[in-house]
């Protein structure tokens, strides 16, 4: 730089135009990328700029500002969004690809991920684009290897990585060894296992130049096809208990492989063989597919052998069999295969509508069966209602008898005696109004006036509900009718209280409580509408909380007719948008729960598990937008502490419910065991127990259990040998 005052050389003149050069450039650049506070760079170089601002750089500046405005409300959504912003994130996403600029759109997904790392369906649209429109080899690789590394329990990440490494050329080597790194990444289901080897197979297939008779790719080919089958044997029917691939999807393909490219028909049927001796022989569709493989490239010995066992073997669709089977032997079959034909299919058909029958028959005697256990029930609940009612009419008239004679009987004495003592305990201290009126006129005040009914108004009510005819309910409006139960015993007026909680529902026609003998509610009732629509929204108030108990509402069904009904609204088996939480504390509320999970996706719904009493039970269900989201939030919350209580976190899979061996009804003693006479009322011994001996002496194990011997625990105890009156002679001796 030259000093103050001098004049600068012509190479500090070259070196200073230089330099002022780049900072224009800077500044056009600046200018024409559509950036926060543009505004203020435009004005801070015009301030700067000794020469008027060119053209070209007002232009791209005024573009620029455009573009500005319209991304500008995506920016603010995401300034005003709170982690993870997925959704924000998303709507720019598509914003950008209308607009097409595929640098733009490059750089927002990396913005996206960056935040959003463990989403997997950001990672796979990432890598679609790339893989459909860029198409560049380092790009497109980095970000597969990045999406598997941060999302490694998604076979898709995997499966699209593996057709990137093929599609661009990458060594055999490398690829074989990405897919044993998939192998153990640990996904969360055994079809993963069988998509991932698939995959795999495919490349192995198209590396094979089928024109030669034998190369190096077929037998390895081969060879990974056995491997698969015995990996998905052992390794993920160990850890799943299921091999994913019931069908034998992969085996299939190996006999199709076999059979249409190699023309090795033997190994094609030596696979069916073994495909149909895994549970696979009792479906049409299986002797199906192999029948149409025979068809193709086998001959019609082999078919006619295949469809013969198919009609033999087939249990869910015997018909169709039958039929493809007569079609063969009407086009190419002789009289004789014709006649066999036919006598199979015949004998066949009748067994199987035979067994239809059987099952038919068994099925609606079980029905008539389970018909009158239930009228037996009801006839045996009428009597025991009627019996209760006649017991209770006579000791009404025996009480009325008792009056009438102690008033005819003990009205002279009554007038001129005072009451006697009263023990403690005689009608809970109380005094009889007869004494109460002589009491009173003791002391000079007179007698309170006799009330006419019930004091407490809940007695009150229940005595009028006893002399309200029962209405019984009618099934034929089940479809209009919805069953209320859990409500508080305690609930006064429950037919008000509830027309008012349904009348948002729809029209209400009828609400009938269901109270017991002695007048008390108990806890439910049926609600009638008028239209069945008004049902069907009446069900959304299911679990509703009322006087501090979870509502239930479920549809009216006769457990009569249908015995296999039930009412669960809720999944059972694997969602991978939803979490199972526990170890919750107790005090936990839903927008406390909510304002954790929030932090990591978008919440759909909370539900926290209660009892009957709606107490809760420190567990929980979140539901997610997605799987994406839920894996995050998996990831980030399993043993996090929430009010000194770790929680557990999982993807929702609830067990498959089994009945407890314990709950199961034990086996029925032998009647021996307990005499002639059956078992009595009291297991009391009459014998001393000094003279008691045991039979078979049980060996005390630990932690106080008994453990019986296999002797014992699996023949009844030997019958006492009978003793002479000698025998308890010599026993008292040796005392």
């Amino acid at each position: 730089q030259p000093a103050p005052g001098s004049v600068p050389s012509p190479e500090q003149q070259q070196v200073l135009c230089s330099q002022l050069e780049k900072i224009h450039t800077l500044f056009r650049r600046q200018l024409g990328i559509p950036l926060l506070d543009m505004e203020a760079s435009y004005a801070e170089y015009e301030e700067w700029s000794e020469e008027p601002i060119p053209e070209a750089t007002i232009k791209n500046y005024k573009k620029a500002l455009q573009q500005l405005e319209k991304c500008k409300p995506y920016e603010e959504a995401l300034l005003g969004a709170e982690t993870p912003k997925l959704a924000e994130y998303q709507a720019y996403i598509d914003f950008e690809m209308k607009a097409g600029d595929p640098a733009r759109i490059q750089l927002i997904y990396e913005r996206a991920l960056a935040e959003n790392c463990l989403v997997p369906d950001l990672w796979a649209r990432y890598n679609q684009y790339l893989d459909r429109q860029l198409k560049v080899k380092e790009l497109v690789l980095s970000a597969h290897d990045r999406a598997v590394r941060n999302c490694p329990w998604t076979v898709g990440l995997w499966i699209r990585y593996l057709l990137a490494m093929e599609r661009h050329r990458v060594d055999h080597s490398s690829i074989s060894e990405m897919f044993e790194k998939a192998l153990n990444a640990g996904f969360i289901q055994a079809t993963d296992y069988v998509e991932i080897w698939q995959a795999y197979l495919d490349y192995l297939r198209r590396r094979v130049d089928f024109t030669q008779d034998s190369s190096k790719e077929l037998e390895e080919l081969r060879s990974a096809f056995a491997r698969a089958v015995e990996y998905l044997k052992q390794e993920v029917e160990e850890r799943f208990s299921e091999s994913g691939d019931p069908s034998c999807t992969i085996m299939q393909n190996w006999a199709r492989v076999e059979a249409r490219l190699c023309n090795n028909m033997q190994k094609a049927r030596e696979l069916w063989d073994n495909i149909m001796t895994k549970g696979n022989a009792k479906y049409a569709n299986m002797w199906l597919e192999y029948y149409n493989l025979e068809r193709a490239h086998g001959d019609t010995q082999h078919c006619r052998k295949a469809l013969h066992r198919a009609v033999q073997c087939t249990s869910d669709y015997p018909e169709h069999v039958c039929e493809v089977l007569l079609t063969l032997e009407r086009i190419e079959g002789t009289l004789e295969d014709w006649d066999a034909a036919v006598q199979k299919t015949e004998n066949r058909l009748a067994r199987v509508n035979e067994q239809r029958a059987k099952a038919a028959e068994k099925e609606a005697a079980l029905a008539k069966q389970e018909e009158e256990k239930a009228e037996q029930r009801k006839q045996a609940r009428a009597e025991k209602k009627a019996s209760k009612k006649a017991k209770k009419a006579r000791s009404g008239d025996k009480r009325k008898a008792e009056d009438e004679d102690e008033g005819e009987w003990g009205q002279e004495e009554g007038k001129n005696k005072l009451p006697s003592k009263r023990h403690k305990g005689e009608g809970d201290g109380v005094l009889p109004e007869e004494d109460m009126e002589v009491e009173t006129g003791l002391f000079g005040r007179s007698a309170p006036e006799k009330p006419d009914g019930p004091a407490n108004p809940k007695e009150k009510a229940s005595t009028s509900r006893k002399d309200v005819p029962k209405v019984f309910h009618d099934s034929s409006k089940d479809k209009v009718t919805v069953f209320v139960s859990n409500l508080s015993y305690t609930m006064a007026e429950p037919e008000a209280r509830l027309r008012e909680l349904f009348g948002s529902c729809g029209e209400v026609a009828e609400i009938r409580p269901v109270f017991s003998n002695k007048g008390t509610f108990r806890g439910y009732c049926y609600v009638q509408f008028q239209q069945e629509e008004s049902a069907l929204r009446a069900l959304a108030l299911d679990r509703t909380a009322v006087e501090g108990r979870p509502m239930f509402v479920s549809p009216c069904v006769d457990k009569n007719k249908n015995p296999d009904f039930k009412v669960f609204r809720y999944s059972t088996t694997l969602e991978k948008h939803k979490l199972f939480i526990s170890g919750l504390p107790f005090s936990c509320t839903k927008e406390e729960l909510e304002e954790v999970c929030k932090a990591h996706g978008n919440v759909k719904d909370i539900r926290l598990v209660t009892n009957r009493a709606g107490k809760p039970k420190g567990l929980a269900y979140v539901e997610y937008e997605n799987e994406a989201q839920a894996s995050q939030a998996v990831l980030k919350m399993d043993g996090l502490t929430v009010k000194d209580h770790v929680i557990k976190v999982m993807i929702s899979n609830p067990p498959v419910r089994r009945l407890p061996e314990a709950s199961r009804a034990p086996a029925p003693a032998p009647r021996q065991l307990f005499g002639a006479r059956g078992k009595g009322r009291t297991q009391l011994s009459m014998m001393p127990r000094a003279l008691q001996r045991q039979s078979n002496p049980v060996a005390k194990a630990e932690n106080g259990m008994v453990q019986n011997s296999p002797a014992t625990s699996s023949e009844p105890p030997a019958e006492p040998k009978k003793m002479s009156n000698a025998d308890f002679a010599k026993m008292l001796l040796k005392k």
